[in-house]
This record gives structure tokens, C-alpha cells and sequence, in this order.
């Protein structure tokens, strides 16, 4: 069990209503910034025409500029060459106006993802999917924290839920959630276990978490039946059905009569990894 009693039903890990805080304390921070002459600039690139990353596009560069930040987008067609692309990035690199960067996956399959997330300058990958901020994390000296993990723990350590000497299990192995999501749970003391596509027991290890994480984009691949009661369970999952609904990861309506506490989806994880996006960008900022 975790150390505060979980009610009879799941409570919500609302991450709309922190976010929203989050976001307000870092317009304060970029007022205090630009006081100083510093405006904390967002450059988004985007290729191809897929409809869900524009919208997470327009998500992102609303939430900088409503936070007071410059932003901009660089749109590409999905037939871009991979060198046009570099050549945009280098120029990124160079704009004192551009503190962070951002390249939208996924990327056309003509363009090769790692060679131009590599082309961001370190102190300007917003992501912190750069090998040398991936390094830093796994050395447990973490410069630029990825959106998403960064998002869970912050939600985890609101809620108050003790992580040291619990069991955390992780759904998922990307480089994007699972991997440094997994090294954060480790830095505060969690024993931790990543299963993936070739685990097998999954019912049984994930049953085992005091944490669950389900970040494979499979919709509700996690029912009752692999949730500990009173566990926490936090669904980073966003999955489109036939009828146009969103599911996460998660059996959201059984799940919460097993869980302590849970994230829905929408208004979960989604909303903490912009404002997680927005506080790497002014941190990069406050570097100058």
C-alpha cells in the first residue's frame, strides 16, 4: 500500500487544473524576464500534413504565447528533404530570438528523425531528446528533462505520493516515456521494472506496482484486473477509437473503482507535458 489511504473510488490526478497553475507561475517568469530584456523564444517545426500534430502544433505555440513568449512555427511539406530541414535547424540554432526548439514527430519517413533531433543544439532541445540531455539523465545529473516523464512525476509529487521503496511499473520503452521516465522514478528511490511488447506476465507484474504507468499506445490494454488496489495508476496513453472518442491506455471506468489514484484522459498527462514544454523554454531562457 501507499502511504496515504486511498478513498473507496480513485482520485483524480487532475492535470488540467495543475497545469494551468504551472503555467500562470511561469508567466510571472517571463514577465521578470523580459524586465531584463530577455523574451524566452519557441521555434516549432513541423513536416507533413498529419492532422493530430497540428493540433498539438497549435497547442503548443497558443500555451508560449499565451505565457508571454515569442514563438513560431516552421511548416514543411511531407515531401521536404532531409538537408532543407537540417539547414533550418542550424539557423535556429543560431537566432539569439530562439531559445528552444521543437521538431513535431513523427517526421516524413524520407527524413531520419534521430539525425535531425541530433542537429538541435543541446541547450536548445525543449524535448530533451538530444543523447548529451538523455545522457545527463541517466547519469542522474538532468539538464532538460523530456515533456511527458517530467509531466508524471510533477503530478506524482502533487498528489503527495511517496515513491521511495515502492514498486513502479512502466508500459512502454521509448526513448520519448518510458526510458526516462523510468531513470526519474529511480532517482526518487522507486524499484522499477519496464515490460514492453516482449514481456511476459504482464497481468501479474503490472498487479505488483504501488505506481503503474501505460504508455504504449494501446487503448485500454490496462483493465482491473492488472491494478493493484489503492495503486496509482497514470495513463499516458492517447488512442482515437471508431467513434471518434478519445481512450487512453487505460479502462478509465473500471480502473477506478480498483485504483488510489488515476489520470483521466483527456486532461491527465496531456495538459502537464505542455507545461512542462513551457518551463523547459523559460528555464533555457533564464540560462542567458
Amino acid at each position: 500500500m501507499l502511504d496515504c489511504a486511498p478513498p473507496m473510488a480513485a482520485q483524480l490526478l487532475d492535470g488540467k487544473t495543475l497545469a494551468a497553475k504551472i503555467r500562470a507561475s511561469l508567466k510571472q517568469k517571463v514577465d521578470a524576464l523580459v524586465q531584463r530584456g530577455v523574451r524566452p523564444g519557441l521555434a516549432v517545426v513541423l513536416a507533413g500534413d498529419d492532422a493530430a500534430s497540428r493540433v498539438y502544433v497549435k497547442n503548443k505555440t497558443l500555451g508560449a504565447t499565451e505565457t508571454g513568449m515569442h514563438s513560431e512555427q516552421h511548416l514543411f511539406p511531407k515531401d521536404v528533404a532531409e538537408p532543407e530541414l537540417l539547414a533550418k535547424i542550424a539557423e535556429l540554432n543560431a537566432d539569439p530570438r530562439v531559445h528552444s526548439i521543437l521538431v513535431q514527430l513523427p517526421l516524413p519517413p524520407q527524413v531520419d528523425s534521430a539525425r535531425v533531433l541530433e542537429a538541435i543544439a543541446p541547450s536548445k532541445d525543449v524535448d530533451g531528446f538530444h543523447e548529451v540531455n538523455l545522457g545527463a539523465l541517466l547519469a542522474g545529473r538532468p539538464r532538460v528533462v523530456p515533456c511527458t516523464p517530467a509531466g508524471v512525476m510533477r503530478l506524482i509529487e502533487h498528489a503527495g505520493i511517496a515513491l521511495a521503496g515502492r514498486k513502479a511499473v512502466v508500459i512502454g520503452r521509448s526513448n520519448i516515456v518510458g526510458k526516462p521516465l523510468a531513470h526519474l522514478l529511480l532517482q526518487k528511490d522507486a524499484t522499477v521494472t519496464i515490460c514492453h511488447s516482449k514481456s511476459s506476465d504482464l497481468r501479474e507484474i503490472a498487479r505488483a506496482a504501488d505506481v503503474l504507468v501505460a504508455a504504449v499506445g494501446r487503448a485500454k490494454l490496462v483493465g482491473a484486473d492488472m491494478v493493484k488496489p489503492g495503486a496509482c495508476v497514470i495513463d499516458v496513453g492517447v488512442n482515437r477509437l471508431p467513434d471518434g472518442k478519445l481512450a487512453g491506455d487505460v479502462d478509465f471506468a473500471a480502473v477506478k473503482e480498483i485504483a488510489g489514484w488515476i489520470t483521466p484522459v483527456p486532461g491527465g498527462v496531456g495538459p502537464m507535458t505542455i507545461a512542462m514544454l513551457l518551463e523547459n523554454c523559460v528555464r533555457a531562457a533564464s540560462r542567458e
